[in-house]
């Protein structure tokens, strides 16, 4: 806990100071907006495929910067560093992020996902948590999937040290448990369902109500200082959104074309992978606030933090009916 308070300490400096920033920061438009994009959102990739952004923002003379997010924790290590306005997470994620000091807003919903399990090789002996009981486990810190193992540890009377975790990113992690330098990973998809379909890993531990939304993220600084830029921003991720809706075979076909993964990997990704929900409320708050109470629990939150506090600040619902 001791290595813990100190990151957060670290962090609430980082905060602080980008916080001063932003108080002296001209709020004039700005000459870009910097927005990533990521295959565990495909929404974010129809709606750069389609340059909907680039369409909406062209009468302002404001350009759009995309840049690639590999997981979460990349998401929020940029929104934090300032180098996107908007980044793609997981809510338990976003939460995380904002316990240690990430200034940020959470102000859409991009998928109800299952997108992580807990994985291992086609000829492992594992099939349930109890088993990784002193094994090798690949896992990406702060991601969803990261908060899904620690999870499903707890339900079954463990805990981090219980393990050995080797901390990867998840294309890394994947790779691992295929050579078996690992004995198991807390997969992300589409990684995951390639590791299904190319190597006949197994999907040991399954709970999809403890996959939390896929959330679009802002910095709380730019969202005070352009309002209306966010709503655009919504309402092109809504377009993009509703055409991915009405459109699965070009779904398919971005998503194959930005993996490089096979049609038959895809569609397993999609099959786990709802779109039909849009505006952040109500059941987003109660899924991250599932979340944060478990961890929190299991020790890897500080037995201080007020959870649902945390939960209402980093939920921004102004914004919705951007997105409605």
């Amino acid at each position: 806990m001791k290595a813990v308070s100190r990151r957060l300490v670290l962090a609430g400096l980082a905060a602080a100071g980008a916080g001063l920033g932003a108080l002296s920061a001209n709020a004039q438009a700005p000459k870009e907006i910097r927005i990533d994009y990521a295959t565990y959102n495909p929404v974010s990739l129809v709606l750069k495929e389609r340059g909907t952004l680039e369409k909406a923002l062209a009468p302002e003379g404001i350009t759009v910067r995309w840049v690639q997010s590999a997981g979460s924790n990349k998401a929020l290590e940029f929104l934090n560093a300032g180098s996107i306005d908007f980044g793609s997470t997981a809510g338990a994620a976003a939460l995380i992020g904002k316990i240690n000091g990430n200034p940020i807003k959470s102000i859409y919903v991009y998928s109800r996902p299952e997108w992580t399990a807990l994985v291992t090789g086609a000829k492992s002996e594992i099939t349930r948590v109890a088993d990784l009981k002193g094994k090798r486990v690949a896992v990406t810190r702060g991601t969803d999937p990261h908060i899904f193992l620690v999870r499903a540890l707890a339900e079954a009377k463990l805990t981090e040290k219980d393990v050995k975790l080797v901390l990867l990113q998840h294309a890394d992690g994947r790779l691992a448990l295929e050579r078996g330098d690992v004995d198991a990973w807390a997969g992300l998809d589409p990684l995951m369902a390639a590791a299904e379909i190319e190597s006949g890993a197994k999907l040991f531990h399954r709970k999809a109500e403890d996959n939390t939304w896929g959330i679009l993220n802002v910095r709380e600084a730019f969202a005070n200082e352009h309002p209306a830029l966010v709503r655009k921003v919504l309402a092109a991720y809504e377009e993009a959104r509703a055409y991915a809706l009405a459109n699965r075979a070009e779904l398919k076909k971005v998503l194959v074309d930005y993996t490089k993964l096979s049609d038959a990997v895809i569609e397993r990704q999609l099959t786990r992978t709802e779109l039909t929900h849009s505006a952040i409320g109500q059941a987003q708050a109660d899924t991250i606030l599932a979340a944060g109470l478990a961890l929190k629990e299991a020790g890897v939150l500080p037995a201080t933090t007020d959870i649902k506090a945390v939960v209402d600040n980093l939920l921004d619902r102004r914004f919705a009916a951007a997105s409605n």
